[in-house]
């Protein structure tokens, strides 16, 4: 590679993107082997085994259960026929749009000794409500977290159960193969990509989760970290918990990779889906069931409880107070969304430009935030502003004589920086297929009108990227409204918003005053699920 292609202004600025990335990455790796205080040693003899085993207990738990739902879901909407398919196929997507940890304080507001579950059966089964199990267990943080991820594999199977998975049945059964030898010998291993993608999107949200397992007081490594910094006050010991956590995340992206680079479906022919599949009466009828039941378990049963406990709690929270908390969320994901809409801009064109190992490398650095929970970017922002201000203090108190107080901690920027690396993927994908359907010919036309550089950029690319553009920053901007860890641990003094408000009001137990906030993030989501369902044509 020569060097002036090396030092050009686009390689320049993808390398700029992706030390951002690195920084606070290498920050928390280097504490793995760094000196260990006492707050530390106290969590790693009493409190790290069980940490590692609830942590894998809930990989092992919503990755099973999401797998068989998802595919199960996918299956029947996408290939079968049975009544009310059409309806479920997109309704099935409708829990996208209810946060986990929404779905959580709402499941125990409603299962809860004082909920209207147990108050109604305390009605007419008395006996039967005394022998009813403890509601906070694994078990039932392995259901929502499961109810809330599902759409993940879902999604990905559906498209491809809908295409190919029916045309490989009929082709299956043609050569003699049962309905069920036909699906698990040939419809489910044609489906491998799709489904390995969907639950190794799952595994990574339920190691990002926070707010469930606060909920919930289960302790996993997101909640370890959050409470060693503002229970122990210990920045370091949340570090060295990181720094565990960001090995089990990068271990994840390795599998990921390894999976996607050794599995190659080639399809031969138009993907003309074949006739749908349909069920019999009895069958069709337990499919529906079965859709019915998810459906009103992830969607309908707590929107509606979250509507009943919002107009109640209308008269006492919907303040001035309020009406800043949605004005400061709605800053926040505005700045998010515009800084990470033309950081990958920047990251597309420069894919463009130079279509070479080294930018390949520094796009996939820049877009691994994805699989890093927010408590540990939290922590990987803040160690390296700390050292910079006290560069900064310690520089100015040399050369000038001054005291000085940080300059760059207690403000936004610490928080649009763990936004930029944790939602660069989620805006990068649109953008960047966005790109890739432009001709190069256009390139060269404009190239020989004298167009070139950033001019080439703005007057040809920007119109042709309009809606990718707008889907990457619509996708952000939801992202950063219901983001909770990062805005909870590095917002400045008075910068609550609606997430930070949900998670202290459910940590006192307050789910009716918790759920005009969550109302209002659940009716967001909703934009972008209703979206997605238009632009579908499978079903």
């Amino acid at each position: 590679m020569h060097l002036k292609s090396i030092t050009s202004g686009w390689r320049i600025a993808e390398g700029i993107v992706a030390l951002v990335v690195l920084v606070p990455l290498w920050q928390i790796l280097s504490h793995a082997v760094a000196p260990a205080g006492p707050v530390w040693e106290h969590l790693r003899t009493t409190l790290l085994p069980e940490l590692i085993s609830n942590t894998f207990l809930l990989l092992a738990g919503v990755g099973s259960v999401t797998l068989v739902l998802g595919t199960s879901l996918a299956w029947l909407t996408g290939a079968c026929e049975f009544p009310g398919r059409k309806f479920f196929a997109k309704a099935l997507l409708l829990p996208f749009a209810v946060p986990a940890y929404v779905l959580a304080f709402t499941t125990l507001g409603l299962l809860d000794f004082s909920g209207p579950v147990q108050g109604a059966l305390r009605l007419v089964a008395p006996d039967l409500v005394r022998s009813l199990p403890d509601v906070r267990t694994p078990g039932m943080v392995i259901a929502v977290l499961s109810l809330a991820f599902y759409p993940y594999t879902y999604l990905l199977a559906r498209n491809a159960f809908a295409t190919r998975g029916r045309t490989a049945m009929e082709a299956a059964r043609t050569l003699g193969l049962g309905p069920g030898r036909a699906f698990f010998k040939v419809v489910l291993p044609m489906a491998r990509p799709w489904l390995a993608a969907g639950t190794m999107l799952v595994l990574m949200e339920t190691m990002a989760d926070f707010g469930t397992v606060s909920i919930f007081n289960f302790d996993t490594f997101t909640l370890a970290i959050y409470k060693a910094w503002f229970g122990f006050f210990s920045l370091s010991a949340a570090a060295h918990l990181s720094s565990i956590l960001v090995i089990f995340a990068l271990i994840l992206v390795i599998t990921e990779n390894s999976l996607r680079k050794r599995m190659r479906f080639t399809q031969v022919g138009r993907a003309t889906p074949s006739p749908r599949i349909r069920l019999s009466r009895g069958a069709g009828w337990a499919a529906a069931s079965l859709c019915t039941m998810v459906f009103a378990l992830a969607f309908a049963c707590p929107v509606l409880q979250l509507m009943v406990w919002a107009v109640g709690a209308i008269p006492t929270e919907l303040t001035a107070r309020y009406a800043t908390m949605v004005g400061t969320t709605l800053t926040l994901a505005g700045l998010a969304a515009g800084l990470v809409t033309l950081t990958v801009l920047v990251l597309a064109y420069a894919g463009r430009r130079h279509d070479d190992f080294f930018t390949r490398t520094m796009i996939r650095l820049s877009t691994m935030g994805y699989a890093i929970p927010g408590t540990v970017l939290a922590v990987g922002v803040v160690l390296p502003t700390a050292a910079l201000d006290n560069t900064v203090i310690d520089a100015v108190g040399t050369l000038f004589g001054l005291e000085i107080g940080p300059v760059f901690q207690g403000t936004i920027l610490i928080m649009l920086g763990g936004y930029l690396v944790r939602f660069m993927a989620a805006g990068f994908n649109p953008v960047h297929s966005a790109m890739e359907r432009i001709s190069p010919s256009l390139d060269e036309a404009a190239r020989l009108h004298g167009v070139r550089g950033p001019a080439l950029l703005r007057r040809v690319h920007g119109p042709m990227l309009k809606n990718g553009l707008t889907t990457a920053a619509l996708l952000v901007f939801l992202d950063v409204m219901k983001e909770m860890p990062i805005t909870l641990m590095t917002r400045p003094f008075g910068w609550d918003t609606l997430a930070v408000k949900i998670y202290e009001l459910t940590s006192e137990g307050e789910w009716e005053r918790a759920a005009l906030p969550a109302v209002a993030l659940v009716l967001a989501g909703l934009v972008p699920v209703f979206l997605l369902n238009r632009s579908d044509t499978t079903s």
